[in-house]
């Protein structure tokens, strides 16, 4: 396979994915987008999390709430739950690995926040644990994943689940969808 082949292989199979998560995954990604915007304008902050480049993901997205996307607007109350490397350490060290969000989420999540768990296998523990205790508290729970994306389509109220299981399209996919939620709650907020 030569280079350009590679090239073209790789895009067409991105975009492949990305049409059939259009065709399966719209409804979610306008009902996780109509969701996480009431819970801003109830108030309420919106809790990010995922391990390596998922963890990218979160706070990737979280410096788009609190920023900007596309518009001019107020910033909106986001978190990024991997950024504060002392809380990681110290929870990871002194109780385990799989338990660095969920006691984020119970030190500062309410019942008028939203968590956002990003796991491209469904089967972080660390993600899992995160969405359980904000269900526990009562926080909207959205996750996003792929095929199968179980047992963490199961933990929330909302489930994105790219139609494939290959790592590299669903982060993509995932990233496509988190922009076009962002662009749907800054329409909102821009006018």
């Amino acid at each position: 396979m030569t280079p350009l082949d590679l090239i073209r292989q790789t895009i067409d199979d991105g975009i492949a994915v990305k049409r059939r998560m259009l065709e399966t995954q719209a409804g979610v990604i306008a009902a996780t987008a109509e969701r996480l915007a009431a819970v801003l304008k109830q108030g309420g902050t919106i809790y990010l999390c995922g391990n390596g480049g998922s963890a990218a993901d979160a706070q990737h997205i979280a410096a788009e709430f609190v920023g900007r996307f596309l518009r001019e607007r107020r910033p909106l109350p986001s978190v990024a739950l991997s950024t504060n490397t002392s809380i990681l350490t110290a929870i990871g060290n002194d109780y385990s690995f799989d338990q660095v969000f969920s006691r984020q989420v119970r030190a500062c999540v309410t019942s008028n926040d939203a968590v956002c768990g990003i796991s491209t296998s469904g089967k972080s523990p660390n993600v899992i644990e995160a969405l359980k205790a904000a269900r526990e508290i009562g926080a909207l729970t959205v996750g996003w994943t792929g095929e199968p994306g179980e047992p963490l389509g199961s933990a929330c109220d909302l489930c994105l689940k790219v139609p494939t299981t290959a790592t590299p399209r669903i982060q993509e996919c995932h990233i496509v969808a988190w922009h076009i939620v962002c662009d749907l709650i800054e329409r909102g907020y821009s006018e």
